[in-house]
């Protein structure tokens, strides 16, 4: 019998479906370089790589030292656009690893559910997981919170306990483990591997070997 059952694989999106973090940086620091509040790629990839839009943006205003206005990343979007259209591809091997999982997957991700499909689309990925998506949009606070994951496993119908879910941030694995969830924090990206370590959380960085490591965790 098994004793830790995995009936839910919940995936992040940007960086553990599609490789767009880096190109998100780059994006983020001509946006913040307009706005008159530098802050190195470094930073950025420190500070806000898996990040809610709140956390975002006070950050942003703390360092301008005044308010922004609400919604004001809408004018920048087209810069995200135009970027996932001319480079966004999938994370290298995330597509035989969907195609070969037999548990029951969706997406969870800070990202509005219009960049969540487009990103989707632009790599083939969407079919994968149909109408399964969930963003920060469904809830009222989005990672490091656990209220998105909770969300999605409650839709889904699937008990927290039974679920793991596929990170490549600090934010995200720390709302995993507020969940009460399984944490598998992908440092094949931007975010290194220690900033990702942490109870209940299986550290890796090539996507190919992740069923083997469900399998192993649900044993």
């Amino acid at each position: 019998m098994t004793l830790n059952p995995i009936d839910l694989v919940i995936f992040d999106c940007d960086g553990v479906l599609v490789d767009s973090e880096k190109l998100c940086v780059k994006v983020d620091a001509l946006i913040m370089a307009d706005l008159g509040c530098s802050f190195t790629e470094a930073e950025i990839i420190e500070r806000f790589v898996g990040s809610s839009v709140e956390v975002y943006t006070a950050a942003i205003e703390e360092r301008l030292g005044r308010s922004l206005e609400k919604d004001w990343q809408n004018q920048y979007e087209h810069l995200y656009d135009a970027a996932f259209e001319a480079e966004l591809a999938a994370v290298d091997g995330i597509g035989e690893v969907l195609d070969g999982l037999t548990s029951s997957t969706c997406v969870a991700s800070n990202s509005s559910h219009t960049g969540i499909r487009r990103s989707l689309e632009i790599t083939g990925l969407r079919h994968h997981f149909a109408d399964r998506i969930f963003s920060a949009n469904d809830v009222s606070r989005g990672k490091p919170a656990p209220d998105l994951f909770e969300h999605a496993a409650r839709s889904m119908g699937v008990r927290p306990e039974r679920c793991a879910v596929i990170e490549d941030s600090a934010y995200g694995v720390q709302a995993a483990r507020s969940a009460g969830m399984r944490a598998f924090g992908y440092c094949g990206g931007l975010t290194p591997a220690k900033r990702l370590e942490g109870p209940g959380t299986v550290v890796f960085n090539d996507m190919r070997d992740l069923p083997e490591l469900l399998a192993a965790a649900a044993r």
